[in-house]
């Protein structure tokens, strides 16, 4: 068996008294999507930013291509390839779509390879291309989830943490960016994703963990897990 490019092990995480996270455990295997679901305050975004180095366990480890990162501050994490795009987006509104984009390459030390991925960004994202001199922050909700893709994206991930990308948009603007999400994943890219809406999320992964309340409720083959009468009541709708 080969060593899962990401993995974590019986995480606790404490904010001041309340416990968010309750020993956590999952793998993310190279090449493949993997969806993290539940209900708000599971636990799902806590469960990114620990393993993006933005909060600090109390307990557990974290593995990245088979060595601990524990401890190690955010930056150093993007140069090692394991990039987090977040929840509610984080574009610099006041600067271009291409400045935002740019941005995302600051930590890489292959320039020659910054504007050819640029243009993979483009293609991915034609509205980007379309945009590019145009303020980030005149651009739609939908348009923004565009941006603060692709500058994830122009950082290079071996591994990309995705926080809710569908928040608030539109349905059709949503199948959009699943669309994007499985062609990044197509593209070579392993992708770990948070999302609420739990029947898209189960559709364009290979694997699944359902998050209650801090613990890991159900895992499995997410074709298995949205067969799941729990799962199906709870998150489905069903």
């Amino acid at each position: 068996m080969t060593a899962p490019l990401l993995e974590i092990k019986n995480l606790s995480v404490f904010y001041g008294a309340v416990q968010a996270l309750k020993g956590v455990s999952l793998a993310v295997p190279k090449g493949q999507t993997v969806c993290l679901i539940g209900a708000n305050g599971a636990g799902k975004s806590t469960t990114l930013r620990t393993i993006s180095g933005l909060v600090r366990p109390q307990e557990g480890a974290i593995r990245f291509e088979g060595e601990s990162i524990l401890g190690l501050p955010a930056h150093q994490l993007v140069g090692k390839g394991l990039v987090q795009c977040p929840e509610g987006r984080g574009i610099f509104p006041n600067l271009t779509v291409e400045e935002n984009l740019d941005l995302g390459a600051y930590a890489r030390k292959d320039q020659a390879g910054v504007k050819p991925d640029l243009e993979k960004v483009y293609a991915l994202f034609p509205r980007l291309k379309e945009r590019h001199k145009q303020s980030a922050g005149t651009l739609s909700g939908g348009e923004q989830q565009m941006l603060a893709m692709g500058r994830a994206l122009m950082a290079k991930p071996k591994l990309l943490l995705l926080d809710e990308p569908s928040l608030g948009l539109a349905p059709q603007m949503i199948e959009l960016i699943f669309e994007t999400i499985e062609n990044i994943n197509k593209a070579g890219t392993t992708v770990l994703l948070v999302e609420q809406n739990a029947l898209m999320a189960l559709e364009i992964s290979s694997y699944a963990y359902v998050l209650e309340t801090g613990s890991v409720l159900l895992e499995g083959e997410a074709a298995k897990v949205a067969k799941d009468p729990k799962v199906k009541a709870a998150y489905l709708g069903e």
